[in-house]
């Protein structure tokens, strides 16, 4: 697996492409005035601000901001070295083109500061491209102050997706918006390149607070005649923070607030952006949609593990349901804490209480005893950069054991067992064994597929007392475990309040028919949030027109016309033009989803997806020699893609060629050996040439990945029936029936069986 890129991975709807400009430029967006004018009445702010990340998110090439050694001094990777020097008066680094070909590249901006500083490189087309080789700005004696790789422990060459020339680390697409103020897309399809404008090259003041030009004539009006002091959104913190004496847990009288947290969230989180069109102080799902606990991102039971950043694991905490806001604990200004060590936790948790070896169990004035070792883990990104976790967990080693995530006791006690620190736990808790429910449990189990999952995940979302994002996470997963129980379940998680549980709620639909579709999901073609209505609109293009009445036909054409308008201005990502292609397919354009396929091909002739849709809609088409061309061109390219080795597999079944078909089948196996549908798609194959053994063991090592899938246990009970293992039969049917309760055919042929 592929360590945490630096920047935002791909995604399958994502917008906000900026690019290149001179030193100096300015938006042509007048309503932004400029952190200079700020300055003349918030001195101590701006003061504040100088210096700080946001101030030094970006810069300019020079001898004051780049830190690294630039004095010839060289890099070596797999072989491939790499030099940096000055010339000129310019930054340079020699080192592997888009051909493979050493050349020399002028280093344009600075980009960060601490712990590591990277390099930006423009090119003609106004692309910036992301040096991976990073300046490790830590002192020497902590390691520091030298050049490394950002994925050091794999090879990345010319034609590898992350290799610096290509989409995933272009900074117009991955970094520029959260790294500067008021950026501006102009990127132009007719000639693939870009030609941006910025405000202010950094995060400066209207980044967060909006554009100042109304604040600035409600000062010389001596604040009169506007409301909010001219602000587009108030980031003020109300409410006063009280302790309360019996818990020793501060509390605050006002209601919870979240214009602060998500206007933060809108850098500080992992999402798609929708438009980018945002607008200060409105709700961070109408221009963006977060993501959820998905696999990959986070463990099961919460806890952070690809760089997800803060929002989506702050929204798990108390801190955050009792009303905590960023700058309760943030200068938002300097972004400094606002104390050192346990002294910001006692500003809201009494010492007497908390900070006792009887709560923490470790020697006071110990790194063990500082909150946030405990109850903040952090973890390491871009090799160097530790980031902590900000759901403020109370550490659950029994909870750790049983979904396979991190423990932090067993971090730090090396050698020993979660189960003996859970055992330590409970001794000195007072002998309590009992622990208190957890939605990990539920999405681990909707993870793996194990038999009791939906039930879980029925639990898990209709619990209110759970985070809203754990249950939205329990919503995208029930779509894989639909029954009549839980397709009920998901039509109330239509009508939640929340609506990044009503827009994950739509996604598990996808499976339905599409009549029941339009009678779940129509209403929400005009839902208050664009995140909710180009999902309804998403999931009801394949339903017969006749369906929708009057109203609905046209609050779906402007849903419609709303996601492609998402796609569009994400022109430059292949993965746009592939959601094309889909849309336009289930709109019964066959057509018009050729050509956005292949221009997406044109685009990244290393996106995968595309190849993979494209050859299925000629199979489908019956153009057999046309998908094969496609699939032989994508694999020339990618030889490990297991998807299309996959597809080329089902190709050449199709066309009665067994024996290869296997192969190819096998392949896709072997290169994702966890691929469950890949794995019965390959254990059909072996029975199609006579191999039944081989086809049972297959569908079994299947079911040990994933037990509750239907497939897989139903060719298991015909196989072990076939070969009269009926006892074996039995074992699947009877899963089977656990599986799915409701399914009185699964039930009738346990029956069958038994008798």
């Amino acid at each position: 697996m592929r360590p945490s890129t630096p920047f935002r991975p791909l995604l399958p709807i994502t917008l906000i492409i900026f690019t290149h400009l001179s030193s100096g430029a300015v938006a042509a967006d007048a309503e932004y005035v400029g952190m200079n004018k700020c300055a003349g009445c918030h001195q101590e702010q701006v003061s504040a601000w100088q210096g700080s990340h946001h101030d030094l998110a970006m810069q300019e090439a020079t001898a004051d901001t780049v830190l690294g050694d630039f004095d010839n001094a060289t890099f070596n990777y797999f072989g491939n070295t790499s030099r940096f020097f000055r010339k000129d008066g310019a930054y340079y680094v020699n080192t592997d083109g888009a051909d493979g070909e050493p050349a020399d590249f002028e280093i344009k901006y600075a980009f960060g500061v601490e712990p590591l500083q990277q390099y930006l490189i423009a090119f003609d087309d106004g692309r910036l491209q992301a040096l991976p080789i990073a300046w490790d700005t830590r002192p020497r004696a902590e390691g520091g102050q030298k050049w490394f790789h950002l994925y050091p422990n794999e090879e990345i060459r010319h034609g590898d997706p992350l290799h610096w020339t290509g989409p995933n680390q272009n900074w117009n697409f991955m970094c520029a918006e959260c790294h500067s103020t008021n950026l501006k897309r102009n990127y132009d399809k007719s000639s693939n390149s870009y030609n941006t404008t910025w405000s202010e090259i950094n995060v400066a003041c209207e980044a967060c607070h909006g554009p100042g030009i109304q604040h600035v004539r409600w000062a010389k009006e001596n604040g009169e005649h506007k409301d909010g002091l001219g602000l587009q959104v108030d980031l003020s913190r109300s409410g006063a923070w009280t302790m309360n004496q019996s818990t020793g847990i501060a509390q605050n009288n006002s209601s919870r607030e979240s214009a602060q947290t998500e206007t933060c969230a809108r850098c500080h989180a992992r999402r798609i952006a929708l438009s980018e069109d945002y607008q200060h102080g409105r709700p961070l799902i109408n221009t963006y949609r977060p993501r959820v606990l998905l696999q990959n991102l986070y463990y099961a039971d919460g806890q952070i593990q690809d760089e997800v950043y803060v929002y989506g694991s702050f929204l798990q905490s108390k801190m955050y349901a009792s009303g905590v806001v960023c700058s309760d604990c943030h200068d938002p200004h300097s972004l400094q804490l606002k104390a050192e060590g346990n002294r910001l936790c006692a500003s809201c948790h009494l010492p007497a209480n908390f900070d006792t070896p009887q709560h923490h169990f470790h020697k006071p004035g110990s790194a063990a005893a500082q909150c946030v070792n405990c109850h903040m883990p952090a973890r390491l990104y871009m090799v160097h950069d530790a980031r902590r976790d900000h759901s403020f967990r109370v550490p659950r080693p029994d909870l750790s054991e049983r979904v396979d995530a991190p423990d932090v006791c067993t971090d730090c006690h090396q050698g020993r067992s979660a189960q003996w620190a859970a055992g330590v736990i409970e001794e000195r808790s007072g002998g309590t064994s009992v622990r208190p429910p957890h939605f990990g449990v539920a999405i681990d189990a909707g993870r793996r597929g194990s038999l009791d999952a939906e039930s879980r995940l029925n639990e898990l979302v209709n619990n209110n007392a759970y985070p809203a994002i754990a249950r939205a996470t329990g919503a995208t997963l029930l779509g894989g475990y639909l029954s009549p129980l839980t397709i009920q379940t998901l039509a109330n998680l239509l009508k939640d309040e929340d609506p990044l549980i009503r827009v994950n709620a739509l996604s598990a639909l996808e499976g339905l028919d599409p009549r029941l579709k339009v009678q779940l999901a129509a209403e929400l073609l005009d839902d208050a949030e664009r995140a909710v209505r180009i999902e309804a609109a998403n999931l009801l293009a394949d339903a017969p027109g006749d369906l929708l009445n009057k109203e609905q036909r046209s609050a779906f054409g402007k849903a419609i016309d709303d996601y492609i308008e998402v796609q569009e201005n994400n022109a430059d990502r292949a993965e746009s033009w592939t959601n094309l292609g889909n849309l336009y397919l289930r709109l019964g354009s066959a057509a018009k989803a050729i050509d956005q396929y292949q221009h997406a091909i044109e685009l990244d002739p290393g996106y995968t997806p595309a190849y993979a849709n494209l050859a299925d809609l000629h199979r489908s088409e019956q153009r057999d020699a046309d998908a094969e061309r496609v699939l032989q061109q994508a694999m020339a390219r990618m030889p490990d893609a297991a998807s299309l080795h996959h597809a080329y597999g089902l190709m050449l079944v199709r066309q009665r060629k067994l024996d290869q078909a296997v192969e190819e089948l096998k392949r896709a196996v072997e290169i994702e050996p966890g691929n469950v549908r890949f794995r019965y798609v390959y254990a059909v194959g072996l029975s199609s040439i006579g191999d039944n053994n081989g086809a049972i063991t297959e569908l079994e090592l299947a079911n040990e990945i994933r037990p509750v899938d239907r497939d897989v246990l139903i060719a298991l009970i015909n196989f072990h029936q076939q070969m009269g293992n009926l006892d074996r039969a039995r074992y699947y049917a009877e899963n089977l029936v656990k599986s799915a309760p409701w399914n009185r055919d699964a039930q009738a042929l346990l029956q069958r069986l038994s008798d």
